[in-house]
């Protein structure tokens, strides 16, 4: 049987005033774990997004299949926030440029940017991965209209019954963006910040 690891999590109330906290660092680091929180993806799926990926009209990022875990291509619905960080970040937005530039040029930010980040900001306690889990919780506690299986879609899982998988065509894009946007309603309402 396989063992799972745990990541140390941020507990979901507290999300606010850590969003808070964050909106006070500048840098591409801090960007990319707001965007990180707002879509909870992984990490590498942030620090390897390249612009190509980024449809701002539409509102979708696209991470490539050879990019995720399961190895599917997967549609990401943007939040008003997560727009907002975009569309803010300098970039001539040449498709293959990374979205989270790295200190090098050419190059993402790396595999360690998000938690040296967390150190920073004395938060040592908790991992980057752990905010997926921060998400997952505000769902099954707060997010009572959304199916499990809406939840799980927007964590990019992949489904356990070999039966149920097989008759699983979409991928609920409207209703996850409807799960996405209440995300970021949360962690707005939860925070003083006015960002």
């Amino acid at each position: 049987m396989k063992r799972v690891k745990h990541f140390s999590a941020l507990p979901y109330n507290d999300i606010g005033v850590f969003l808070q906290e964050l909106r006070q660092l500048k840098g591409y680091s801090a960007l990319a774990l707001e965007f990180l929180i707002l879509t909870a993806a992984r990490t590498s799926e942030i620090i390897g997004a390249k612009w190509a990926e980024i449809d701002l009209e539409k509102k979708i990022w696209t991470v490539p299949a050879g990019r995720m875990k399961v190895g599917k291509e997967h549609r990401v619905p943007l939040c008003i926030r997560a727009i907002k960080i975009l569309s803010n970040i300098t970039s001539n937005r040449n498709p293959e440029e990374y979205v989270f530039s790295g200190w090098k040029q050419n190059k993402g930010l790396s595999n360690n940017a998000l938690l040296t980040l967390l150190k920073k900001m004395g938060r040592s306690n908790i991992t980057v991965h752990g905010f997926r889990s921060t998400f997952r919780d505000w769902a099954a506690e707060e997010a009572h209209t959304f199916a499990n299986e809406t939840i799980e879609l927007a964590l990019a899982h992949t489904i356990k019954n070999k039966a149920e998988a097989a008759y699983r065509r979409g991928d609920q894009l409207e209703r996850r963006r409807e799960l996405m946007s209440a995300w970021d309603y949360y962690t707005n309402q939860h925070s003083r910040s006015k960002d």
